[in-house]
């Protein structure tokens, strides 16, 4: 029950940032993307324009200009560096808006409620992206993986999206490109077995202890003991390692906890 109401909560917080962290000043431009551009004291040079195939512009006085792949305040600096340089304005304040985005589509694959293509009409980052597939599913992983390909190599990024809500999480909320593709994993789980109230498979919460892990197992039956606990755990390898357990120790993806018969 715990877990499901993080999730809602998480939703909801989700759809909130997707608004409050859509702005992004380095936002490249590209070929579809509709601008507003204005020139202080000069009604005359107000132009919208869509940037086209070969990544320009038409704008008064200068002529053609490139858009594509710089970001806004640079296409400002361009601009008014042109109307400078040719003497028809005398150091011109330039202001360039992008109006429209031009369509951008992701992939957001796994643990949602919607998994599917995405159209992105607006600068997007991963919250974004999770709250257009309807937010995380309960047994979804606390971390999503945010993969690209660029000129033909592939990256894996790993976001941890509770520390997206924390201070300072908006950093780590990375605007998602066309063609990227975010993906949610299961999440990680234990196993317990022995005397144990409730046996079986439980989700890994992060930093869980072996204590925490028993109370999920609904605690010891009156059989049970606190000593001599063990842990099966796989090594990097792939060998089976079985370990003395004390409570405070931390619990890993797979691992299967035993707890034993007391003798007396």
């Amino acid at each position: 029950m715990i877990a499901l109401w993080r999730r809602v909560l998480m939703v909801c917080a989700l759809l909130v940032a997707s608004t409050a962290w859509s702005a992004d000043s380095d936002y490249l431009m590209g070929t579809g993307d509709v601008v507003h551009i204005t020139v202080y004291g000069q009604p005359d040079l107000t132009t919208d324009a869509r940037v086209g195939e070969n990544g320009t512009i038409t704008f008064p006085l200068i002529g053609v200009v490139k858009m594509a792949g710089i970001t806004p305040s640079q296409g400002e600096t361009e601009i008014a560096q042109r109307l400078s340089k040719g003497r028809f304005i005398v150091k011109p304040f330039v202001t360039l808006n992008v109006v429209q985005y031009r369509s951008q589509h992701i992939s957001v694959l796994g643990r949602v409620n919607r998994p599917g293509e995405y159209s992105l009409e607006k600068i997007s980052r991963v919250t974004d992206a999770l709250a257009l597939a309807g937010g995380i599913v309960t047994d979804g992983a606390d971390t999503v993986t945010l993969v690209r390909t660029r000129d033909g190599k592939t990256t894996y990024h790993q976001i941890d999206v509770i520390a997206l809500f924390q201070p300072g999480g908006e950093t780590l909320n990375e605007r998602v490109q066309d063609g990227d593709i975010v993906n949610v994993a299961r999440q990680p789980v234990f196993y317990i077995y022995g005397e144990v109230q409730r046996p079986g498979a439980f989700r890994l919460e992060q930093n869980m202890t072996v204590v925490q892990a028993l109370s999920l197992g609904g605690g010891l039956t009156q059989r049970g003991t606190q000593r001599g606990i063990k842990i099966l755990r796989v090594d990097g390898k792939g060998s089976v390692k079985e370990m003395g357990a004390q409570l405070g120790d931390p619990v890993k993806k797979d691992d299967v906890i035993y707890v034993k018969e007391s003798l007396f």
